[in-house]
């Protein structure tokens, strides 16, 4: 079995915590206090190489040597599992998200927005306004329609909509057009959340369950098949968090690489290299800034993302600064990574976000172009800021007013959820439902259940068991992160504050549980790392170790059980009315 050590607690070859510091002889009463909950003194033991950079815990040696492989095969064989298994769980993941695609083939909840804006972008530069009846017109002549020329007010930026008209492109103008692209995205999320897991759980076991795990999410399901914003967003704010850890890793290795070794070629912390080292080059967080941009260009609230994720960026430097042996690790990181840091990331991102309005700047400025493109040279008019060109005006106002809407949106919804209620699935919305007779859309005609009819739904539902069991690895992971100063805890907890605590200041907007998308990769990590506690550590009593993988294994089996169950709902199949009843646990799910 692979190592699951990183998961539960600190070991030779774990992780360590970024705020290792040395144990003072007398604590305070109140740490002393902490300590009934659990608290732990974090002493700086160990190799100050391997707690830079951790290596993988040997997987399966015995395996290795009974296929007669030497000690470098071997190596080089869990190199290719740490390949194999997140490629296989990502295989798993796509044939469900491919799988009918197209079905249901309608027009489903807010795709009525976003497929024909997709549409308008790549062939117009702009939105436009569509007829009523256009869905309908789409539908029935495969997406054989004239495009209006009448630029449309849209609330949201362009890059999600750029996405999904790149399927729109390679495959028609179609239900499966335009969630191709979503469902591609989906399924990568899925293997970089694999390979996240396995990097700072230093555990390829870890990492597939976490991918398993979103892989069987109802939420991220239904979201990978449906053409809507969110689920891009996921895509770019996981990618920004899978590349701020390839950057931790690879400035830690700097930094134990510059250290001077003892006689026996292991380094030792200095405080001279660890305050004055400079980090030079880092791509991988300017591609981070980049991956931000267009989160932000997707969504706005990508640009939450932007700041937690580059705060916790330089967090993760005042820890390996400190573990290098630096006795003023936060003076070090503001005179050497704080500038730079800024620099790769903010004005990365702004500049990505403004050049993906490029179709609508380059789109005509005579009232012909792109909505509000004409405004600075009619409305605007006058003002302080007439020095700056007009596109710019234009824009600012547009940002402004999209601003305005989008704080103040306050339209009853029959499916608007408070987000108190996100984490117990209390009020999912059903993006999609008929009732079809019996013969008819696949609706079984002989069976004595179906002599009245069917139900077809595409409900957006985070799958029950697993949702409710990540209520307890939120808790699992605040424990870690505030008791033990578990680094990992805090990286998983930085991505679910951002996608999720901003919401609480709008409890008065219309906003919907489909939102909370955008965190849940990250309670899938919290989830996986609670189930690695559970099974125990390497060296653990072997009695205790099997009793915690039971109980681990009866709870994954119960979540996909549970997927299962409710795959009907999830991609609108036609089932009895009756069945369709037996799945809506709650009231408000209906």
């Amino acid at each position: 079995m692979t190592s699951t050590a990183s998961s539960s607690g600190a070991t030779p070859t774990s992780a360590p915590t970024e705020q290792a510091a040395s144990v003072e002889p007398q604590q305070s009463s109140w740490l002393r206090g902490l300590r009934r909950y659990g608290y732990r003194a974090q002493a700086r033991s160990g190799a100050v190489g391997t707690r830079l950079v951790p290596p993988f815990p040997p997987l399966g040696g015995r395996l290795w040597a009974s296929f007669g492989l030497s000690r470098f095969s071997a190596a080089q064989a869990e190199r290719i599992v740490g390949w194999v298994g997140p490629l296989l769980v990502t295989l798993v993941a796509g044939l469900a998200r491919f799988w009918n695609l197209g079905s249901p083939k309608a027009v489903i909840f807010d795709e009525t927005y976003y497929a024909k804006d997709a549409w308008a972008l790549i062939h117009r530069g702009f939105e436009v306004n569509w007829p009523k009846d256009a869905n309908d017109k789409i539908l029935a002549t495969g997406g054989n329609v004239p495009i209006p020329h009448d630029a449309s007010y849209v609330v949201h930026p362009p890059v999600g909509k750029y996405v999904i008209g790149i399927g729109e492109w390679m495959f028609g103008f179609d239900p499966f057009g335009w969630r191709f692209m979503t469902a591609v995205l989906g399924t990568l999320c899925v293997l970089m959340i694999c390979r996240i897991g396995r990097r700072i759980f230093r555990s390829t076991f870890l990492g597939c369950l976490a991918g398993a795990l979103l892989a069987v999410d109802g939420l991220a399901f239904v979201m990978s098949r449906t053409a809507l914003l969110d689920s891009i967003l996921v895509f770019f704010v996981v990618a920004a968090f899978c590349c701020l850890v390839l950057d931790r890793e690879r400035t830690r290795g700097q930094l134990a690489a510059a250290l001077p070794v003892d006689e026996h070629g292991l380094p030792h912390p200095d405080a001279e290299v660890a305050e004055t080292l400079r980090l030079g080059w880092r791509p991988w967080r300017l591609l981070a800034g980049l991956c931000l941009g267009l989160g932000a260009a997707t969504k706005w609230n990508g640009f939450i993302f932007l700041a937690a994720f580059a705060l916790m960026s330089v967090l993760w430097d005042v820890g390996s600064r400190r573990v290098a042996g630096a006795e003023r690790p936060y003076r070090a990181v503001l005179k050497r990574d704080v500038v730079p840091a800024f620099v790769s990331t903010v004005p990365v991102a702004i500049a990505t976000y403004v050049l993906s309005w490029l179709g609508w700047i380059l789109s005509p400025s005579d009232g012909s172009g792109g909505y509000f493109r004409n405004w600075a040279a009619t409305d605007g008019k006058g003002g302080s800021f007439t020095w700056l060109p007009d596109w710019v005006r234009s824009l600012w106002h547009y940002e402004h007013e999209v601003w305005n809407f989008n704080t103040t949106l306050s339209s009853p919804h029959t499916y608007q959820s408070n987000p108190w209620s996100w984490m117990v699935d209390g009020r999912p919305v059903s993006y999609f439902y008929e009732s079809p007779k019996p013969g008819a859309q696949g609706c079984p005609a002989d069976a004595a259940d179906t002599a009245e009819k069917c139900a077809r739904e595409v409900l957006a539902l985070g799958t029950p068991l697993l949702w409710w069991a990540a209520c307890f690895a939120l808790l699992y992971v605040l424990w870690r992160w505030f008791f033990r100063r578990d680094w990992r805890a805090g990286a998983i907890l930085c991505g679910i504050a951002a996608g999720y605590l901003p919401w609480f200041n709008y409890q008065e907007r219309t906003i919907f549980y489909f939102y909370a998308v955008v965190f849940a990769p990250f309670l899938c990590l919290a989830l996986a790392m609670m189930l690695g506690a559970i099974i125990g550590k390497p060296g653990s009593p072997e009695r205790r170790r099997v009793i915690g993988a039971a109980g681990a294994g009866a709870l994954v089996l119960l979540i996909a059980w549970n997927f299962i169950y409710f795959w009907p709902i999830y991609t609108g199949d036609a089932i009895p009315v009756d069945s369709w009843r037996s799945r809506m646990w709650l009231d408000t799910w209906v």
